[in-house]
């Protein structure tokens, strides 16, 4: 699955943060919210998707529950594009 994942806005730091933005398959774009946590227990990622997008997803013959794997992976992996002005680095520990 070719999902790409572009950052709108974080609001927070290392420690926990609420990300916005949307990601794209096919040519289709869907928002989401996700929740980071760093540093204890390591990092992790809690994406969000409205039932609306969730729907058509299932509409377009996708896997919810793979696509939001795939889309806290990137998240996790740093496989995202941000807005002008804002770095990986302010959110993200090498």
């Amino acid at each position: 699955m070719d999902l790409k994942v572009h950052i709108n806005n974080i609001h927070g730091s290392q420690m926990a943060a609420k990300i916005t933005g949307k990601f794209t398959i096919d040519e289709n774009d869907f928002r989401f919210t996700a929740i980071a946590f760093g540093r204890i227990g390591g990092q992790n990622v809690g994406a969000k998707l409205s039932s609306t997008t969730e729907k058509e997803l299932k509409k377009l013959g996708y896997d919810v529950d793979d696509v939001i794997m795939t889309l806290q992976n990137n998240l996790l992996q740093g496989d995202l594009t941000v807005p002008e002005g804002l770095k990986k680095e302010s959110f993200v520990d090498d």
